[in-house]
């Protein structure tokens, strides 16, 4: 069965002639951008080459986290975790928005030290996190059968529903006058005097001094096409779905083994808490030097595999012109086909923890593509070298439960407004900087 079902949107049939900004890419980034935008009276337009949140905005967990984040996202983060709260009313619909409290499991003491560690990065924000040891941890869950050295809990985070969150968001942006355009994919800019002036989609041209690229995966190509290297590779990740399920954890919780969710319908969203797949592609050796620090890092929980996968990129065009098909336009939607062991694996483990999932049944199984940068963090920048063009990607699995908060922080960028938060961190142009890019480890 591919892909989960997402909460269809459907798209305007009229193309406008001119906006203010148009933004490439109908994630959830793409359309909390629109959405800040619109509120503040701005015209935009978004283009999506498929539907909205088809890609991983509607694959991922549906986390709403800010425990375990790398500290240079923490304060985008807390105002991610401000939108959330208030965001069902803000918007006038649904997006399955909980506060139901996070807790990541510490099998070692080195564990148990760097935690407690990280929550030095919460004291600004005054969230409430705190180290739970075994005893408090098995009064927490005393159906579990987990030896733990203790587990970091932090009940401010929460959950989401990823098939309804960004289309929900869509909407409330298309009520405040945005153009929401499906099946619309973007070939390219068009600049003048060196600055943007519109974008050429496949149904036409449409006039702009402002473009937000939020193209998840396809980041990389779009860049290249203006000459700007944005190193991006991605992974793929692999996900089950439960049906309702009676006696199971009520927090969302993260062991080695596991990952778990539980879902509004009563069902859990169950992953492997640290494996992914890694495809290798040309982009692998292209970029090999810049990612070595974080496959240093995270060596043991990748995955590698040659596929057919390398072969399909390396015949995808890197270069095309406006005015026929482009890659985005032979490929709607990401769908790549999940690593089934892996996830039932993932429930096997989840059962051993929680005997509740032995009467478990699987509903689904899918897989998703997350694009990722050499330091694991974003880019939400303006782009020097073309005036007018802005990016925001690269969220490295974390992109869901920030996407609101990076979705403001993108606006206040286009309208040279004072930032929510400090963006110096998701500068596009620390890759040419001279900075050190690499992960923070650690946590």
């Amino acid at each position: 069965m591919p892909g989960p079902f997402v909460t269809p949107v459907h798209g305007d049939l009229d193309l406008p002639e001119a906006v203010d900004v148009v933004v490439i890419g109908g994630g959830i980034v793409g359309v909390s951008t629109a959405l800040e935008l619109a509120e503040r009276g701005v015209s935009v337009a978004l283009c999506e080459k498929g539907g909205i949140a088809q890609e991983q905005s509607s694959r991922n967990w549906g986390w709403v986290r800010i425990s375990r984040r790398d500290p240079r996202e923490v304060p985008l983060m807390a105002e991610a975790l401000r939108i959330w709260r208030d965001l069902d009313r803000r918007i006038g619909r649904p997006t399955g928005y909980a506060r139901s409290g996070i807790v990541f499991t510490c099998p070692t003491d080195k564990d148990v030290e760097n935690y407690t560690n990280w929550q030095r990065h919460l004291e600004p924000w005054q969230i409430a996190s705190r180290m739970l040891d075994p005893g408090e941890f098995k009064a927490m869950f005393p159906e579990a059968n987990l030896e733990v050295k203790g587990a970091l809990y932090t009940p401010a985070d929460g959950r989401a529903e990823p098939q309804r969150a960004a289309p929900a968001i869509a909407e409330a942006a298309r009520d405040r006058g945005a153009s929401i355009l499906t099946e619309c994919a973007v070939r390219g800019i068009e600049t003048t005097g060196g600055r943007i002036s519109g974008v050429v989609t496949e149904r036409g041209s449409i006039a702009c001094s402002s473009v937000v690229l939020a193209g998840g995966a396809w980041s990389n190509l779009f860049c290249g096409l203006y000459g700007l290297d944005l190193p991006q590779l991605t992974v793929l990740a692999s996900v089950l779905r439960t049906k309702p399920l009676e006696g199971g954890p009520e927090q969302a919780i993260w062991a080695k083994d596991f990952a778990c969710r539980k879902r509004q319908d009563g069902g859990y969203t169950i992953a492997c808490g640290h494996e992914n797949v890694v495809d290798i592609v040309p982009n692998s050796f292209r970029y090999a030097r810049r990612f070595l620090p974080a496959l240093r890092e995270d060596w043991n929980s990748l995955n590698f595999r040659l596929s057919w996968r390398f072969l399909e990129e390396a015949r995808t065009p890197r270069k095309w012109k406006l005015d026929a098909a482009s890659p985005f336009e032979y490929c709607r939607v990401l769908d790549p086909k999940p690593d089934r062991r892996m996830t039932e694996r993932a429930l096997g483990e989840m059962t051993r923890a929680f005997p509740a999932f032995k009467n478990a049944e699987i509903a689904q199984h899918w897989g998703g593509r997350i694009d990722v940068t050499p330091d694991a963090i974003p880019v939400i920048s303006a782009i020097d070298e073309i005036p007018g063009f802005h990016v925001a990607t690269g969220f490295s699995g974390h992109g869901f439960g920030i996407g609101p908060g990076a979705g403001r922080l993108m606006a206040d960028i286009v309208m040279n407004r004072t930032p929510v938060v400090d963006p110096a961190e998701f500068r596009f142009s620390r890759f040419t900087d001279g900075s050190r890019v690499a992960p923070i480890s650690g946590f």
